[in-house]
């Protein structure tokens, strides 16, 4: 009869050792099945897939929360600003279908005639097209009031894939500066001038984001990034020096607790929309801030109305989404046979990330306000078509990571024939 060993004094008995070793198993086959799950060729685009769906699912709902009540006030419908968005994400998640089925020298088209439509767009918003909202010139009329546009939102698109497609003809000869710098950067360059003379700092930055990204990817030299952010630390102070709402806002981010009822009203209310949604919320619906507190309740500051009503549990939710976007996009890049694929991917996570960084920072007040929205959440026909095509850059490119198209061509391969053979006995006619 077997008798337990008697247990050392001050040491652990037996039943302690028997149940931290099961710990110890559950864990390791949990971090197997983890590594099993990670380990599949078509990994990277379920990641995606279900991040950005659960990202776009949960801003349709909290755009119908957060504006039910200006909708009503201003349009007499309650469900105004959430029909426009369900329009925008239709025809958006047609651009995802078509980016998706794209072969990669289609894309590559796209991007040429992309970075020209935009930049002509950027253009003519300095014309009477052009329409100034907020201090910021960076809207487009081309029709009737639903066919506003924001060029910028699909310049930092068309630049990403462009982008892509030339560093990656270049690759052999990145390592000369002529080459690493033109005509990448003076491309760039020229968005971004046409992004800031419109007023809109906070997109020139996300661009500023995307370029410096890009560049790392393909391995530029420290003294370039040294470089570029010395030119864009001077470029955001004389922007900021060149508009008196730019310094009044600078000046309230320096000093949150001046003028709470004039610019520093809606960060305010921003914190006390978070601060009062606690661990769980106030609920889905019941949000007292976007009662007319909260300016921009729907498109930027809509994380503070997911902090009031889904509190901190939501909060994180959204964090997480993006940062499994994050490690999708990352891992797409770095899995990538190809280098246009891996340019694209890098560029476009960056995109996401950057952004999302400045929207949050921005409600947290972690940053002065900046009018850049939450992507794939917030309100806006133009970001949100922008952001699903970014979506399907993201998904192309993981459809065609080395094990992924390994699968998917053997699944489009048509089945190969059977040769059966009958055996049977052979009897004559005439045998009868």
């Amino acid at each position: 009869m077997a008798t337990l060993t008697p247990r050392a004094p001050g040491g652990p008995s037996a039943e302690s050792r028997w149940s931290a070793n099961q710990a110890k198993g559950g864990g390791r086959r949990l971090s197997a099945w983890i590594r099993t799950m990670l380990d599949r060729p078509l990994t990277s685009y379920h990641l995606v897939l279900a991040a950005a769906g659960l990202l776009v699912a949960l801003g349709m709902l909290m755009v119908l929360s957060a504006s039910s009540v200006s909708a009503y006030v201003n349009y007499d419908d309650a469900y105004y600003y959430v029909k426009r968005q369900a329009f925008f994400l239709f025809v958006g998640l047609i651009g995802i279908v078509v980016i998706v089925k794209l072969p990669p020298r289609g894309l590559k088209i796209a991007g040429w005639a992309g970075l020209f439509a935009s930049a002509l767009m950027l253009i003519l918003t300095y014309t009477p097209l052009g329409i100034e909202f907020q201090g910021n010139r960076n809207w487009l009329q081309l029709g009737p009031s639903f066919m506003r546009l924001q060029p910028s939102e699909f310049a930092k698109l068309a630049l990403i894939v462009w982008g892509a497609d030339v560093l990656a003809r270049k690759q052999k000869l990145l390592d000369q500066p002529k080459h690493l710098l033109v005509p990448y950067l003076p491309a760039a360059g020229l968005i971004v001038l046409l992004i800031v003379f419109q007023g809109d700092a906070g997109t020139a930055a996300v661009v500023i984001g995307i370029v410096g990204a890009v560049l790392w990817m393909i391995g530029a030299p420290l003294r370039l990034f040294a470089a570029l952010a010395a030119a864009g630390v001077v470029g955001m102070a004389a922007l900021v020096l060149s508009s008196p709402t730019r310094i009044s806002r600078f000046e309230a981010f320096l000093n949150p607790t001046v003028a709470v009822d004039g610019i520093n009203h809606q960060s305010t209310v921003g914190m006390y929309a978070i601060a009062s949604g606690g661990w769980w919320g106030v609920g889905l619906g019941a949000s007292r801030q976007k009662w007319g507190s909260l300016p921009e309740a729907h498109s930027d500051f809509i994380f503070a109305v997911i902090g009031e009503e889904l509190g901190l549990f939501g909060s994180l939710v959204v964090l997480g989404m993006f940062l499994v976007l994050a490690y999708a996009g990352i891992r797409i890049a770095l899995r990538s046979d190809d280098n246009f694929n891996r340019y694209v991917a890098a560029g476009t996570t960056a995109w996401f990330m950057v952004q999302a960084l400045i929207n949050l920072g921005c409600v947290l007040r972690l940053l002065p306000i900046a009018g850049v929205p939450l992507p794939l959440v917030s309100y806006g026909g133009s970001a949100l078509m922008a952001n699903l095509a970014g979506i399907g850059l993201l998904l192309a490119c993981a459809r065609r990571e080395p094990a992924a198209r390994a699968v998917l061509e053997r699944r489009r391969r048509p089945p190969t024939p059977r040769m059966t053979t009958v055996v049977g006995s052979r009897t004559s006619r005439g045998s009868d």
